[in-house]
């Protein structure tokens, strides 16, 4: 997936969730975007470099969004309306190997008892496969962790998907590392103990848990190979 024409500058501080100051390389500083709900441990930290993409539209309160941010020597993707395409791309190219041979692929569609939006529905003659994508950004000692904040949410959608595989379908839960030195991903039982419980328990009633990292350059993004995911 290509990335729009990106510009460089120095993070101040990321706060109140949504909003980062930036400084950029002639000194002025911007208020962008910070399209990333989570805590973003270890991608916050003020002086690290970032990238920013500027909107052309002149009535946007916030002309700037942060796409991406470089930790330890590796860029990292932050935006999380990315994903769910780096997802869709790589079933689509074939990339995703393990979610190949269904005729139709829906995005956002309403299901479960909660009223949700599954992130991917395959269908096909072999059924339908439910696919939960998450964005993960946080490495620690190696190992790619998510979340990086207690997530409700995220545990709402570990029950889902196990009442997805009681009806009989096929359940999955994607996590995208967008950032290239994470060696597998696991839960971050310190951070969210529920979500590692619910997790492990979600496998082993038949959720399958898939993880792909994503080659991050500030020209594109892409899916690239599986990493393991150690429970």
């Amino acid at each position: 997936m290509k990335l729009p024409p990106l510009i460089l500058g120095t993070l101040i501080k990321r706060y109140k969730r949504f909003l980062a100051d930036i400084e950029l390389a002639d000194g002025s500083v911007v208020t962008a975007h910070c399209p990333n709900s989570g805590s973003m441990l270890g991608c916050n930290l003020p002086g690290l470099p970032v990238y920013l993409s500027e909107s052309p539209n002149p009535n946007r309160k916030l002309p700037y969004t942060w796409e991406l941010v470089q930790v330890d020597g590796f860029w990292v993707g932050l935006n999380t309306m990315l994903p769910n395409r780096l997802a869709e791309e790589a079933i689509l190219d074939g990339t995703i190997v393990e979610l190949q041979g269904y005729e139709r692929l829906r995005r956002e569609v309403p299901y479960g008892s909660e009223r949700s939006r599954i992130d991917i529905l395959l269908e096909g003659e072999q059924g339908r496969c439910y696919v939960e994508v998450k964005n993960v950004t946080l490495v620690e000692g190696g190992l790619a962790l998510f979340p990086d904040a207690v997530t409700e949410r995220g545990q709402k959608h570990l029950r889902e998907l196990m009442a997805v595989i009681r009806n009989g379908d096929r359940g999955v839960i994607l996590f995208t590392v967008q950032r290239g030195d994470g060696a597998a991903v696991a839960p971050a039982d310190a951070i969210d103990p529920v979500y590692g419980r619910l997790l492990r328990e979600a496998v082993a009633n038949g959720v399958e848990a898939l993880a792909y990292r994503a080659r991050v350059e500030p020209e594109a993004i892409r899916l690239t190979g599986r990493l393991a995911v150690r429970l």
